[in-house]
């Protein structure tokens, strides 16, 4: 039985304190999502909004990638190597093309998960059959960034290793949960109503914020999946 290391979500803290430049890439990621979304407005709105559907996956792949970097970066600095931006972005650059196919593989199967329990004429199932998909291929981005497994190889990658460690991938799926989808969420809904802030401020802080939660994920991420792929 894998041991699970529940300090990684206190540590990540002092260790994204020290190293800041973790997020830079989910920074770059949050940039990228907010101008395919105003693309997707300017370009899709005189069609009904017909196809921003495209720009939305786009975004997510890019986001995914940006988090892969992220998770590269941590993975060096959890284990007291040198995780400078610099040396994450060259194994970024080595491994970009296995990343970015997991990331297409990822979002390409939790759309189906999602269309099939929508087919069966259930919002309930949709969500079900959605949370359920990212729930087995959660380790997939780190699969490729850390693992080096590329596309298909990692999703397989990750079903093991959520089968080897049920309990610490419901844990950290949780996290990802609260922190990275809710947390930013209500913060910027928060802090745009406390200071009378406009749509455009709120959107900009709430991106700001889903970057940090990102850039403090990676580590329990790098550290979860490093657990139980390399049983270190």
């Amino acid at each position: 039985m894998t041991r699970i290391d529940f300090t990684i979500y206190l540590r990540a803290i002092a260790m994204l304190l020290r190293a800041p430049s973790v997020l830079v890439a989910p920074a770059l990621g949050a940039i990228a999502a907010l101008i395919l979304d105003q693309l997707a407005g300017v370009l899709t709105n005189p069609l009904g909004g017909a196809g921003a559907g495209i720009f939305t996956w786009i975004a997510n792949v890019l986001f995914s990638f940006a988090f892969g970097m992220a998770i590269i970066q941590a993975d060096y600095i959890e284990r007291g190597l040198r995780g400078t931006f610099d040396n994450a972005w060259q194994e970024t650059r080595r491994k970009a093309g296995g990343i970015i196919l997991a990331a297409i593989g990822f979002w390409f199967l939790y759309w189906i998960a999602g269309y099939i329990g929508a087919m069966l004429g259930s919002l309930t199932l949709q969500l079900a059959f959605s949370l359920i998909a990212a729930f087995f291929l959660i380790y997939t981005i780190p699969a490729a960034a850390i693992g080096g497994l590329p596309g298909s190889l990692a999703i397989g990658g990750s079903i093991r290793a959520v089968r080897d460690s049920v309990l610490g991938s419901a844990i950290l799926a949780i996290a990802f949960v609260l922190i990275f989808y809710l947390a930013p969420q209500f913060a910027a809904a928060y802090i745009t109503r406390a200071f009378t802030l406009g749509h455009v401020e709120g959107v900009l802080i709430w991106a700001a914020l889903e970057a940090i939660a990102l850039g403090y994920l990676a580590f329990p991420f790098a550290k979860q999946y490093a657990g139980v792929a390399f049983r270190r």
